[in-house]
């Protein structure tokens, strides 16, 4: 199974629990096999199966969370 590597700006987080609960919301998600959130950089590193979620399943499961998220170049 390949894995891609991708890397998300999130704003509307507040604290650690908010991390925490986007990384547990994409953890949930077929084919992630990491996800790390962090407050401080505004950002979400996930990796990922593509055969299983896209990035655009990422940025909805962040988006129902109540966040905002678009991919970074």
């Amino acid at each position: 199974m390949a894995t891609t590597t991708h890397v998300f700006r999130v704003e509307g987080m507040h604290c650690g629990s908010c991390a925490l609960l986007i990384d547990d919301a994409l953890e949930d998600l077929p084919g992630v096999q990491s996800t790390q959130t962090t407050v401080k950089q505004r950002r979400s590193t996930v990796e990922l199966d593509p055969s299983q979620s896209t990035p655009e399943d990422v940025i909805r499961a962040i988006e129902e969370l109540g966040y905002q998220a678009s991919p970074m170049s």
